[in-house]
């Protein structure tokens, strides 16, 4: 079958690192097109792609199947929706939108204009996600009593991308880097069916949420959210404790690092950890107790994009669903009440 024509809407750090890369080395996909008002960076790295200056001319493109809407967070419900009713398909960077009822219009306008509607919740695919699914898919902890899952930095400086810092419906760190954990949270979990958080700007200057612990609750377990900018010695990227034992993994994958030196996607040892980052294993195997490093599997997010064309091309069922994606839209919604009312919020 053809390859997908795809366009990006944006060149900045999601589009040339995150998207761009395995889009343009996927065989299934072709980079038709960027969205630049005034530069033409994609061109000078893909001499090839067509340089769109408006979204409105992107989109009158017939030959464009795929658009990646990966402008500020702010922009996507309206540039997600102009791009559905013009009949193109269309991944979401993450955030999916500020609001859970803005999700739920543009997964019924999707349906009404028959397009894939996804969302790039990418760390699905890291190493440390992969590799404790897949200790939790084996039985090796028994039945799942606590959890943790972090993502930290040690970075006080406000962003110099000043759409970060401006107090605006789906900006703050519970958007941007909790997403993230919470959309690992409920592809190892399940939707949660209660929410408490703890939420504040520690930052000197800063208007926005940069400091978040986030319960979740289940029927059996907890599940704790958290992350901070002031975290020099990183801790446990995930921490799982069940009825059989525990697993500790540091938070380790590479693929960041790697398209940012400029490694293609799919070349030699792509994606694998240093084997100091392995997790380490303490539970109880057929009587015995067992304390060993497990291996960590290869995040791969072109893993992502293989999905998304099975469902373009052969109607399979996306790998990561808009709906998916709305359910993590309503825990922040619940984290960001409960922090104000101080209770428990449940979904």
């Amino acid at each position: 079958m053809k390859p997908i024509k795809t366009a990006i809407c944006s060149f900045g750090i999601s589009g040339s690192v995150f998207h761009a890369p395995f889009i343009s080395v996927n065989p299934n996909f072709e980079l038709y097109g960027v969205w630049e008002r005034t530069k033409n960076n994609a061109r000078k790295r893909y001499p090839d792609i067509k340089t769109f200056r408006s979204l409105e001319e992107l989109l009158a493109d017939d030959n464009i199947e795929l658009v990646v809407v990966n402008t500020p967070s702010v922009t996507h419900y309206d540039y997600a929706k102009k791009v559905i009713t013009s009949g193109k398909h269309l991944i979401v960077e993450k955030p999916f939108t500020a609001t859970s009822s803005q999700a739920r219009e543009l997964i019924g306008l999707a349906k009404k204009e028959g397009v894939k509607l996804s969302v790039y919740h990418n760390r699905r695919y890291d190493s440390d996600c992969k590799t404790v699914e897949k200790v939790l898919k084996d039985g090796l902890l028994g039945k799942v009593v606590d959890a943790e899952i972090r993502y930290d930095r040690f970075d006080p400086e406000l962003s110099y991308k000043t759409h970060k810092e401006i107090p605006t419906e789906g900006v703050g760190s519970l958007y941007d880097l909790g997403s993230h954990l919470i959309d690992q949270a409920i592809h190892l979990f399940g939707v949660p069916k209660a929410v408490f958080a703890d939420l504040d700007s520690l930052r000197p200057n800063s208007r926005v949420v940069d400091y978040f612990d986030v319960k979740l609750f289940y029927a059996s377990h907890r599940v704790t959210l958290k992350s901070s900018y002031y975290v020099k010695e990183a801790l446990p990227g995930i921490v799982i404790h069940g009825t059989k034992g525990s697993f500790i993994k540091p938070k380790g994958d590479v693929q960041e690092a790697e398209l940012q030196a400029g490694k293609i996607p799919g070349t030699k040892d792509w994606g694998l950890e240093p084997k100091s980052q392995e997790g380490l294993l303490h539970t109880e195997i057929e009587g015995a107790i067992v304390k060993k490093k497990i291996p960590t599997l290869g995040g791969d997010y072109m893993e992502y994009y293989k999905g998304i064309y099975e469902a373009i091309r052969n109607n399979k069922p996306l790998n990561i669903t808009a709906t998916e994606a709305m359910h993590v839209i309503m825990v922040i919604e619940a984290a960001q009440k409960s922090n104000i009312e101080k209770k428990t919020i449940d979904l």
